[in-house]
């Protein structure tokens, strides 16, 4: 069976087929996701619980506890991490790479639901979740500075104003807020004075509790028409609380400032960030799940003058982190890398065929091969990022094999005096099997990489699509091009160039000094499978005293 034969017969319909591979393939490569490297989601859910005022020990006893508990019945986790501070606990499930996330939570709201009934009962609220993905890291880090106001201003700036504008980018998956908190009342007692007054922690409690409410105040009625008494009870800031009322001694009113230090401040005084040594709020941006990474920073660096202008002019804004530089880098040598790759690969067909017309059959044939690979990429969702770009790298020279091996066969048969046409049918019948036995081999050899779980599965998996595409151009598009590029054998009288004559006299030393050695060889029969046998022993003394480790944190020293 001759696959080859329809093509050669059919010219325009194999440069379509071909033509419609490449404009696929470009699409391909405009849609898919840039990234440093192939996304990797780790299936992660944080849940988070609260009692306010109560200690570490007693939120890990009575809180991370029953939780554990609960949420260690689910399926599928792998690692289970808890901690507990002053009023809040965290814990984190890390689930196996292939569980889905969204069922992954729905067991965790299920476990949190069975757990109801062995938390405290004075918890304002059932512990929440969220997902998260610890492996995506914040594509652009912001500072937000000002010399005029608060650090609890600028975070109440920022999370009105900037978080909202950011999160409506294309591409923008999550923007979080660091550096600062929400502006604050503190109020620090003062134990000796309330134990000196004879007044209770709950009283206090109580009395701004009271102090401090948005409700209606009363209502007017009259025989048609009602009035809703109402105003803002609620009270933001320190001077406001100072002169409270607590309580009253021997008709002597007790006041806030009396027993308790009253500041302004923010909610969690621990959480400060600085940018050249003045305080700030840090925005950092993540992008969503298989969004392009450059085309998001781009349009974040696009709406940076508008969120500038949007802000009081004693607030300026300042991009701290941007990823976009050296992914660009790294692409760019990467993408150079694989020009190289293929001119080299040009250049040796040249060479060894000397031909102009041959060199052009497979200078087509690999880029339409390795564009190609884009769509195929783009249907499993991958991405164009570093480890994707050298797997092309490594397979260009697996790609021009196939093309090679049906070009050469044509050749030969054309300088033994067939036409382009016959020989190129002749030559394709020849090799077709031995192609497709060369493709297949070389998919069957990253089918482990497929079939791997692990987070090393993930990343390389890339490394295995490639090779299909160049099976059906050079089973197609190759032998065609032979028919119609290639020409007879020149006649005798025709004298061949210096350039010509240079590299064949070149290429005949070398089979020269080949065939010396393969005479010496088998000569020397006994001391070349002695040689063979110490070197399988050398490489599994070598394997054997190599160092091991899940990641290549230390190259080995041999």
């Amino acid at each position: 069976m001759n696959i080859s034969r329809l093509f050669i017969f059919r010219p325009v319909a194999t440069l379509l087929l071909t033509l419609a591979i490449l404009l696929l393939g470009l699409l391909g490569y405009r849609l898919l996701p840039v990234a440093p490297l192939p996304q990797v989601d780790f299936p992660t859910i944080m849940v988070s619980a609260s009692l306010s005022g109560a200690s570490p020990e007693t939120m890990a006893a009575t809180v991370a506890t029953p939780l554990e508990r609960s949420l260690g019945q689910i399926a599928g986790v792998t690692e289970m991490t808890s901690s507990s501070s002053t009023g809040s606990t965290r814990i984190i499930l890390q689930f196996e790479l292939d569980r889905d996330i969204n069922g992954a939570a729905r067991d965790v709201q299920a476990a949190i639901n069975a757990a109801r009934s062995l938390l405290p009962s004075s918890m304002p609220s059932l512990p929440t979740y969220r997902k998260a993905n610890p492996s995506d890291a914040p594509i652009v880090m912001l500072a937000m500075t000002s010399n005029t106001r608060a650090s609890g201003e600028l975070y109440d700036l920022a999370s009105s104003t900037i978080q909202q504008k950011i999160a409506q980018v294309q591409g923008v998956g999550q923007v979080s807020l660091l550096g600062s908190a929400l502006p604050a009342v503190r109020i620090d007692l003062q134990p000796q004075m309330l134990n000196h007054m004879g007044i209770s922690l709950d009283t206090v409690r109580s009395a701004i509790a009271n102090s401090t409410t948005n409700l209606p105040k009363g209502m007017l009625q009259g025989e048609r028409t009602s009035f809703l008494v109402d105003s803002n009870g609620q009270l933001d800031k320190a001077r406001d609380y100072r002169s409270l009322i607590v309580t009253y001694i021997n008709g002597t009113a007790i006041r806030l400032s009396d027993v308790a230090t009253v500041i302004d401040s923010v909610e969690d005084k621990y959480n400060i960030g600085y940018y050249n040594q003045n305080p700030s709020v840090m925005i950092g941006v993540t992008r969503q799940a298989g969004a392009n990474m450059l085309e998001t920073i781009d349009a974040i660096n696009a709406a940076l003058p508008a969120l500038q202008a949007e802000l009081p002019g004693d607030v300026e804004l300042h991009k701290v982190v941007d990823r976009s530089p050296t992914i660009r880098a790294s692409l760019y040598d990467t993408e150079e890398t694989l020009l190289i790759a293929i001119f080299l690969v040009i250049a040796v067909v040249f060479v060894f065929l000397r031909n102009l017309q041959a060199v052009i059959i497979p200078a087509l044939a690999l880029p339409v091969s390795l564009i190609g690979t884009c769509v195929v990429m783009y249907l499993l969702d991958y991405s164009l990022d570093n480890l994707s770009l050298m797997a092309l790298i490594i397979c260009t020279g697996f790609v021009v094999d196939d093309a090679i091996v049906v070009l050469e066969n044509i050749t030969r048969y054309i300088e033994e005096g067939l036409g382009p046409v016959r020989a190129s049918i002749k030559g394709a019948q020849e090799v077709g099997f031995t192609v497709l036995a060369m493709t297949l081999s070389l998919v069957a050899v990253f089918i482990p990489i497929l079939l791997m779980g692990s987070i090393v599965g993930r990343l390389f998996r890339e490394f295995a699509v490639t090779l299909l595409i160049s099976m059906v151009v050079s089973l197609s598009l190759t032998p065609m091009l032979c028919s119609r590029l290639l020409r007879r054998k020149p006649p005798v009288s025709k004298r061949p160039n210096r350039v010509y004559l240079l590299i064949e006299h070149g290429l005949a030393r070398m089979l020269a000094g080949y065939a010396l050695a393969l005479g010496w060889v088998m000569r020397h029969q006994r001391l070349t499978l002695f040689s063979l046998v110490l070197t399988i022993m050398l490489n599994l003394f070598y394997t054997a005293w190599c160092k091991r480790g899940s990641s290549p944190t230390r190259i080995p020293s041999c």
